[in-house]
């Protein structure tokens, strides 16, 4: 069953085509603790090409992710995706001075990433001219979904139950959240209360068209709530609605992370396979690349994949 799923998907989001991928490229970023860099993955042909930025989950780097990114890229989409401060090359632990304010910078790589497009696209042998700046989407997995989640309109509430300041970007259009981390309150254990103000989100406030993804076996180990929790931002958020659960899947999504990393507790290729395609049917769609490919790779996915996962729609 799997594979005529793919084989319909597939005639959906096209075939892939040769992707050039440049990476680092360093960013201007005052006042960073370290360089700002970035991977670039773009395919060698093709005009107008609209923008994806992903954010990686806690301790990766621009050299993750490769299932989804240059699935992406080789689908017409130009892919950017920073290393956060976060990242285990660069050793800032729980208790160094930097690591309080990672959360904030993460959001701030994202932004600069944006502002400086210009130079992102001179990096790239051939991609010069070749980008349309008005068609923005950001994405994340993990700790980088709450990072995307923040240009797509989510806040923060405070310890006093204010929600904080809006850092929405009018430049981003559309988003997809892997493993977005859940609603904070009582829920979340000690550690992370102390530790994570930006688990606390309030996902009132987004509004961007976004596609939540994530594993019905996915138990989180800062949150005493089930794998329901990935699936606050469909629930409570306007912007947030699509959402795919995949049956099985832990928080690696069966490999989109990479296979055969610690991170793949879940590995499971098919499931890759669908997550790729299905994800790229909702770029194409909320990018307006095409307005059919969403729609049209929902019903695919619908015809006989009880045992793979389900999509809900709002």
């Amino acid at each position: 069953m799997t594979s005529s799923i793919l084989s319909a998907l597939d005639r959906i989001v096209g075939g892939g085509t040769p992707v050039a991928s440049v990476a680092p490229v360093t960013l201007s970023a005052p006042g960073r603790a370290v360089a700002l860099q970035v991977r670039i993955s773009a395919p060698v042909t093709g005009s107008n090409l609209p923008v994806v930025l992903f954010s990686h989950g806690n301790g990766w780097n621009l050299d993750g992710y490769a299932p989804l990114t240059a699935f992406w890229a080789s689908r017409g989409f130009v892919v950017i995706q920073p290393t956060h401060l976060d990242s285990r090359r660069y050793g800032f632990g729980f208790d160094h001075p930097v690591f309080p304010t990672i959360w904030t910078e993460r959001i701030a790589d994202l932004t600069r990433a944006l502002d400086q497009l210009d130079t992102i696209e001179a990096a790239v042998p051939g991609l010069k001219g070749r980008l349309d700046r008005s068609r923005v989407a950001a994405t994340g997995h993990s700790w980088g979904s709450q990072t995307a989640q923040s240009l797509l309109g989510a806040r923060i509430v405070d310890e006093e139950g204010h929600v904080g300041q809006d850092g929405s970007d009018s430049r981003v259009s559309a988003g997809i959240l892997f493993a977005a981390t859940g609603l904070g309150g009582d829920d979340l254990h000690p550690f992370a209360q102390a530790n994570f103000p930006f688990m606390r989100p309030s996902f009132q406030e987004l509004t961007t068209s976004t596609l939540v993804i994530a594993g019905d076996h996915d138990q989180s180990k800062m949150s005493s709530r089930g794998p329901d929790w990935f699936t606050d931002a469909y629930t409570h958020s306007p912007g947030a609605t699509d959402l795919l659960t995949l049956h099985g899947a832990e928080h690696g999504l069966g490999g989109i992370v990479g296979y055969e990393v610690a991170e793949t507790t879940d590995e499971n290729p098919e499931r890759v396979a669908i997550i790729q395609r299905l994800s790229t049917a909702y770029l194409r769609t909320a990018l307006h690349v095409d307005e059919n490919s969403w729609p049209a790779a929902r019903a695919a996915f619908r015809d006989g994949t009880e045992s793979i996962g389900q999509v809900d729609s709002k």
